[in-house]
């Protein structure tokens, strides 16, 4: 049995600028980034040095789509997903399922279409 289950994860754009922008607002950060050949990628904030597991939005039109139906990520909404909720709107995305409990003492989660129309989902402890 691994430790993690998931080890990376990436979130297809179409317009990266507009994707970046959308990510960055949301998280409250400057998203950096980088180019790789013909993939331009942008970095979610995590602590790799102490095992914080990472991913990246992804622009690639000969490889990536963004999609609803895809797989469902789940990225830390941390304290409080809700702040994270409250700024999807205003960035130019939509709160799809407002912040909700899981269950007992399995914290929050809620879902958003981002910039991009993919289907994000957070969870935090509160």
């Amino acid at each position: 049995m691994t430790r993690h289950a998931l080890s990376w994860f990436e979130i297809s754009v179409a317009d990266f600028d507009r994707a970046r922008t959308f990510y960055s607002t949301i998280f409250a950060f400057d998203m950096p980034e980088q180019t790789f050949g013909p993939v331009r990628m942008g970095f979610f904030l995590h602590d790799r040095e102490q095992g914080g597991i990472g991913g990246a939005i992804v622009h690639n039109p000969e490889f990536y789509t963004p999609s609803a139906d895809g797989a469902k990520v789940y990225l830390n909404g941390g304290d409080d997903l809700a702040v994270v909720l409250d700024r999807v709107p205003a960035a130019g995305g939509e709160v799809i399922i407002p912040k909700r409990a899981i269950g007992e003492g399995m914290g929050h989660m809620g879902m958003f279409r981002d910039s991009e129309g993919n289907v994000v989902a957070l969870h935090s402890p509160n």
